[in-house]
């Protein structure tokens, strides 16, 4: 205790609105406000607590202010803040009339979950699927989700990662300006239809990510400043004042994001999060906010016994977010590596503007490969700086790659995916690069099937000011790939439309492609050396030409793989000491290729035939 009595730090505080047997608990934190009510918009079953009529609440010595009236699940109710501002709670589990309207008392523990034997899955041993929840189906919630979950386990998939869930304004968004980070979006199914998805996909052994907000709020309907010092003037950020982690009454901004995580990984049973653009999250307490969320995963995994993952999104090639604590880093699980994704994109597609002028030469797939960062402490052109760090000590397993995102392909001008930009073989060599590489994979919806259907920003925004900006901003955030020439209306119900998936999977390409994808899934998860994801477990050969070859070694098991981004046959020489047998090769006529070139065996010192744009794989033959 400090000499005033309080404890050395404020205790976590459960926050929002929580049924119980003696009535509900409203928990809010409004520091410096001088008076909070309770407002209620629809009748309790007690007669004194009439809608309209304020409501006393007492605040505690950390700012938090309390009530427990008889108010059940059903029940609508607002806050008056100093008597003035009536305000929906911040940390609302319901909005059922959206961000502007009255929240809504839910509770978090009456599903009855049939998901008891399930214990999550390690981030190694992860097929990610990236979906929007509002374009993955027909019916654009999670029942949709849940109708094509055979789909995904058919592929292979064993994890699916959700675009930012929190409700928005509207009901259309990314998700990424979402205002209530603890209401799920009302539009997809809400609480009841999340926990649903939840059961059903433990039940097929697929784990649940969702992909979280913890840098910024959205633009409209965001009540948190009302309320307290949510945001600070320290830092400044793409979105405005940075959200408080370290300065004055920080404490409290902390508990409030830390309380949603809880709610994720405890209460809604979810096995990760994603956690977006943490770079933009300023914080140089000694403890540093990404170290205190791991912290609290930890310990949720300790009491439920199911594994809990924390997945970062960084721009900093900076390898302390996953470094152990007493090596100075914030132990998160994990790091989206966009640079893996820049390297084979501007390769593969010639495409050298923005970012992708730092790439564009197959030695930076070789070092993306090789060493994570390609940028690991050399100059960066684009950033006209020296500009990462390394990624030694850390295995493969820690890193997720992809050829496709929701970014990459969304903050195109068009929102057009690489189906309708490469050839098949092309695309063929992309998916293979990704799947054969010693990191955790990760899908963008439809790429297994070859969706033709663009994915293209979109909001549902109500300020015509606002809307107006939305374009400006994204033309000045990514002037290399918009002209107000191809520049699709962000707020128009057409740009939501046309980025829903096609489901076009039983007609060719797709049904092939579909079966390639599966076929290297399934290798992928069998074959000894696939699984095996130590530093020492993989052999970068230098890049020759076009041509970029690496060995993956497992118990008993040994695989050398050519990936080939020549547009002519290449025949390269059989320089391992072994007698070589194919077993896969994107040319097959099986995957609509051209057809696989050369024999199948190959001796020690004879050629080997690489067809134009093709991922081959042998194993020593026995």
């Amino acid at each position: 205790m400090t000499s005033n009595n309080l404890p050395s730090r404020p205790p976590l505080q459960k926050i929002g609105a929580w049924p119980g047997p003696t009535g509900t608990d409203f928990i809010v934190w409004a520091p410096l406000l001088q008076k909070v009510e309770l407002v209620l918009e629809s009748p309790s079953s007690d007669a004194s607590n009439l809608p309209g009529h304020p409501i006393p609440m007492k605040m505690d010595a950390f700012g938090y202010w309390h009530s427990r009236i008889t108010a059940p699940p059903g029940c609508r109710y607002r806050y008056l803040l100093d008597g003035e501002q009536q305000c929906p709670d911040p940390a609302s589990f319901h909005q059922p009339l959206g961000v502007h309207g009255p929240s809504e008392v839910m509770d978090l523990h009456d599903h009855p979950w049939q998901d008891s034997g399930w214990k999550g899955l390690p981030l190694a041993g992860m097929i990610i699927y990236e979906l929007h929840t509002g374009c993955f189906s027909d019916s654009h919630d999670f029942a949709g989700i849940t109708g094509r979950l055979d789909h995904l386990v058919s592929l292979g998939v064993n994890t699916i990662e959700l675009m930012p869930l929190a409700q928005f304004a509207g009901v259309r968004n990314w998700g990424y300006d979402g205002v209530f980070p603890f209401a799920i979006q009302q539009s997809y199914g809400g609480l009841k239809g999340f926990r649903q998805l939840v059961d059903a996909a433990h039940a097929r052994g697929i784990a649940v990510l969702v992909d979280v907000v913890y840098n910024h709020l959205g633009p409209e309907g965001s009540y948190l400043t009302a309320f307290g010092p949510y945001q600070t003037a320290k830092y400044p950020t793409p979105w405005g004042d940075a959200l408080n982690f370290d300065d004055s009454w920080s404490d409290g901004v902390r508990n409030y994001f830390l309380q949603n995580t809880r709610m994720w990984l405890e209460d809604l049973h979810v096995d990760g999060l994603r956690l977006d653009a943490v770079h933009a999250i300023k914080d140089f307490s000694v403890c540093h906010f990404m170290q205190e969320l791991k912290n609290l995963a930890l310990d949720i995994e300790e009491r439920t016994g199911r594994k809990k993952i924390l997945i970062a999104e960084i721009d900093l090639n900076d390898p302390r977010y996953i470094n152990a604590i007493d090596k100075g880093g914030y132990n998160l699980d994990g790091q989206w590596i966009d640079e893996f994704h820049h390297a084979l994109h501007s390769l593969i597609t010639g495409e050298r503007n923005a970012y992708y002028e730092d790439f564009g030469k197959i030695r930076h797939l070789e070092d993306a490969l090789r060493q994570t960062y390609v940028y690991n402490g050399i100059y960066s052109p684009h950033r006209k700086r020296t500009f990462g760090g390394k990624a030694d000590g850390h295995p493969f397993s820690q890193f997720v790659v992809f050829a496709q995102n929701h970014d990459q392909i969304g903050n195109r001008a068009l929102g057009d995916r690489l189906s309708t930009t490469l050839s098949l073989e092309q695309l063929k060599l992309s998916a293979a690069t990704v799947l054969l590489s010693p990191y955790v994979p990760m899908l963008f919806m439809g790429e297994e099937y070859g969706e033709q259907n663009p994915f293209q920003f979109f909001v549902d925004f109500g300020d015509p000011a606002l809307i107006e900006g939305v374009g400006k901003g994204r033309r000045a955030e990514f002037p290399d790939f918009y002209s107000d020439e191809a520049f699709p209306d962000p707020n128009s119900p057409s740009s939501f439309e046309h980025s829903c998936l096609s489901w076009k999977v039983d007609t060719e390409p797709g049904a092939s492609l579909f079966g390639f994808y599966r076929h290297l899934i399934g290798l992928r998860k069998t074959r000894p050396a696939m699984l095996a994801m130590d530093r020492d477990n993989m052999l970068v050969h230098p890049a020759d030409e076009a041509t970029l070859s690496f060995e993956r070694m497992g118990p008993d098991d040994h695989l050398y793989i050519w990936l080939h981004f020549g547009a002519e046959p290449r025949t390269i020489t059989n320089a391992t000491g072994k007698t070589l047998e194919k077993i896969f090769d994107t040319a097959a006529t099986e995957w609509l290729g051209p057809g696989s070139s050369g024999e199948s065996l190959v001796p020690d010192g004879a050629a080997i035939t690489l067809a134009p744009y093709s991922a081959t794989v042998f194993q020593q033959h026995l």
